[in-house]
């Protein structure tokens, strides 16, 4: 079978394998859809700690089964299904707390286990025993459903962020998918004004022109925090998400939050600049609650399904490209650029 495999910063080779054997407690998937998100870009320029070379990457997965292990209930030979990416292990003291998504011992997709730039791909045990395979729902298309892992990993942090009221004025900050899926999931859960910002004016009007926000922000032209004072009548946002790997984002995020807000640092910053200069008197006088989000639970990407095939987070005009694993170069390249919103690889 043809894999897409890192080998080592800048080195991706597309190039043959031998095909795998579901083991009796996994199941085999003929890949339909594997697409790609900014952390494949990351590994290609720089690797990843917990990714031991050489590795076949992909992480957002939908295919149809086709082998089934002796001991695998309740799985046929042609099932649609989807994948999670984070793996958690189910029994740590986060786990049993309810609380997957920071699991002591997560492994992923793509990482510790092969990944879906591939013809076939060995869905794990450990993805089984968590209920990590979902069912895709009729009439939804496999490219939508591969979409489902990266908006499960906007609905925790959404979550967490406590979005839902409808007289909430939330600002994105980040006009790439992940914006973009934010900008929709915020309007789904009943945000009153959803305003999307970046830097770059040409992938914001990208953007914009698919998920049509309340209004756009070019943070390029302006100033980010007194623009937003002034669309919220000077109260600021009552909710922020920095949907980029972005520091000043993240300090500016603080700035413009109303009184009361809520503040996701979604995107992690840098592993060699992790550190941002906090005014904790904002923090303090405003009872601000600035949170983290770190991916998405195999609940999440259930729900994602659902929010997917309902209709409720529309996707399929945020896929911009398809290509074949021949083209993985390219699509990591359009990637990188900022010129598409969602590229998919369809092997």
């Amino acid at each position: 079978m043809k894999v897409a495999r890192f080998y080592a910063p800048g080195d991706i080779r597309v190039e043959q394998a031998d095909e795998p054997q579901a083991g009796p407690r996994e199941v085999k998937l003929r890949v339909r859809n594997c697409s790609t998100c900014g952390t494949d870009v990351k590994i290609l320029r720089a690797g990843h700690p917990n990714l031991d070379p050489p590795r076949i990457m992909g992480h957002e997965i939908a295919g149809e089964i086709v082998q089934v292990g002796a001991e695998v209930p309740g799985w046929a030979v042609g099932d649609r299904v989807q994948v999670i990416a984070a793996v958690p292990c189910g029994q740590c003291r986060e786990c049993l707390r309810g609380r997957m998504t920071v699991c002591l011992n997560q492994t992923s997709i793509g990482y510790q286990y092969e990944g879906g730039f591939a013809e076939y791909l060995v869905v794990p045990e450990q993805v089984l025993r968590v209920d990590g395979l979902n069912r895709i729902p009729d009439g939804l298309g496999f490219a939508e459903a591969s979409v489902a892992e990266p908006l499960a990993c906007v609905l925790n942090g959404q979550r967490l962020a406590g979005i839902g009221a409808d007289d909430d004025v939330v600002v994105v900050i980040g006009a790439g998918p992940i914006g973009c899926l934010h900008v929709r999931l915020a309007r789904a859960g009943g945000a009153k004004r959803v305003v999307l910002a970046d830097l770059q004016p040409d992938r914001l009007k990208l953007s914009a022109d698919r998920v049509e926000p309340d209004a756009v922000i070019d943070a390029s032209a302006t100033d980010l925090v007194e623009e937003v004072l002034q669309l919220s009548g000077g109260f600021g946002a009552d909710v922020v998400i920095t949907a980029a790997a972005s520091g000043a984002a993240q300090e500016q995020a603080v700035r413009m939050a109303a009184r009361g807000g809520r503040i996701s640092f979604f995107g992690g910053l840098p592993k060699d600049k992790p550190f941002i200069a906090l005014d904790s008197n904002l923090v303090h006088y405003r009872e601000l609650t600035v949170v983290g989000a770190n991916g998405s639970s195999p609940d999440d990407n259930k729900q994602a399904l659902e929010l997917i095939a309902s209709g409720a987070v529309p996707v399929t005009d945020l896929i911009t490209h398809r290509l074949g694993l021949d083209g993985v170069h390219e699509a990591l390249d359009v990637v990188a650029r900022g010129i598409a919103v969602k590229v998919t690889i369809e092997p």
